[in-house]
């Protein structure tokens, strides 16, 4: 990493700190530490103190932090153009919808900026391609979503959230959706009805604490929906590029979807960049003037996009995020722990369940931290891992060494 002289920077931890709790809004509570400096699987903070990152921006880090070849690839396009909104082609957008096509295996891409803009656009599309496909009546099309989602913050998002944090003072709320159980299949056939167009489906929910449906789930999931003409729609975004050791996490059934959201991954690191992808079918319920993004398909992040992809394809970092994750997963599981109660995950997407007696998870990670590891709590009790897919054996171990002595201590 490039170090600088703590001197050089402008102002130091605290300093930083105090700032953003001043002048910012109160919608976040960071971890106590401030990122100055980035590579790899490695951050330091003004002061020069080094910490490896297992958290990878909630996943959108897959690639390390500054991947050369994706900074290679902004610092290029940024030396030509970086934004012409879609009123005009550009050279850069019709390449990167072709790749991430042939990645995905659709016919279809429509980008967009945040993994939150990607879902808005699955539901759009699937609601109109109810109406003018499907012939559900106008106004009446329903969407099935899962208890303990999260799908993004967008009003209509948190209006089909069972997290009573994440509705409260933001109603009143759109209608057209069905919360079913996670993981209950009998559950989920119930809910379909003939104005069901859509399930909308995490296959692993990363924000929810890691939680892994039972097997057979998704495949089930496939089967009702083919039943009742309806679309699978799977939100990707923090499971997508590798994370979980398949390129895409309902790959782990061997079953098909009908759409993705896809996000974090896809902007390398560097810049918001996300999509919905479909077959063609669904996809040309679309017409000019009927949805967009001035910054969606921007050249900028179209370039970055396709390194981003490249990198993921040329490291073959899903099957190195499948190999460290069931050797991690297996380390972590032999930890004779007092306080763990479950561990859970796939690939380089783990949980670590703390149990209530020993109070919440939050404790945990300022320990870790305080050994140079940085990670972050999810719904209070669990402790995610997800480290860039980058990280090599020795550093995991590394890690798991710092691990083992926090969850084994009194």
């Amino acid at each position: 990493m490039n170090k600088k002289n703590p001197a050089q920077l402008s102002v130091g931890s605290q300093e930083a700190i105090d700032l953003a709790e001043q002048w910012g809004a109160h919608n976040y509570h960071p971890l106590e530490v401030v990122v100055a400096n980035a590579e790899g699987v490695w951050v330091e903070d003004p002061e020069g103190n080094r910490y490896m990152d297992m958290l990878s921006a909630y996943s959108a880090v897959n690639q390390g932090h500054r991947h050369p070849r994706v900074i290679g690839a902004l610092i290029e396009q940024a030396q030509r153009v970086t934004l012409t909104s879609r009123a005009f082609h550009n050279d850069r957008l019709g390449p990167f919808l072709k790749q991430l096509c042939a990645l995905t295996g659709f016919e279809a891409a429509l980008p967009m900026n945040t993994g939150a803009e990607a879902v808005e656009t699955a539901i759009k599309a699937a609601r109109k391609w109810g109406y003018k496909v499907k012939g559900v009546p106008d106004g009446q099309a329903e969407i099935i979503v899962a208890t303990d989602n999260f799908h993004g913050r967008t009003t209509t998002i948190v209006g089909f959230s069972t997290e009573a944090q994440y509705r409260d003072g933001f109603g009143p709320f759109t209608p057209g959706f069905r919360i079913v159980p996670f993981g209950d299949a009998d559950a989920l056939a119930a809910a379909f009805n003939a104005n069901t167009v859509a399930f909308l489906i995490e296959p692993i929910q990363g924000e929810a604490g890691i939680n892994v449906p039972p097997d057979g789930y998704l495949a089930r999931a496939r089967a009702l929906c083919d039943q009742h003409n309806a679309l699978l729609i799977a939100d990707e975004i923090q499971t997508g590029f590798g994370r979980t050791g398949r390129m895409f996490a309902h790959e782990w059934e061997g079953i098909s979807v009908d759409g993705m959201c896809l996000g974090k991954a896809l902007g390398g690191g560097v810049l918001p960049v996300s999509a919905f992808v479909a077959d063609k079918r669904v996809m040309d319920v679309f017409h000019p003037g009927d949805h967009g993004s001035t910054f969606g398909g921007n050249p900028l992040g179209a370039a970055v996009a396709m390194a981003a992809l490249d990198v993921l394809i040329d490291e073959d970092l899903t099957a190195r995020a499948a190999a460290l994750g069931d050797w991690f997963m297996a380390q972590l599981l032999e930890i004779d722990s007092p306080h763990v109660q479950e561990v859970r995950g796939r690939g380089l997407l783990i949980g670590v369940e703390i149990k209530e007696s020993s109070g919440r998870a939050g404790p945990f990670c300022d320990r870790l931290k305080e050994r140079g590891l940085l990670c972050k709590e999810t719904h209070a009790q669990v402790i995610r891992f997800a480290p860039p897919l980058v990280i090599t054996k020795d550093e995991l171990a590394w890690a798991l060494g710092h691990i083992r002595e926090v969850l084994t201590a009194p």
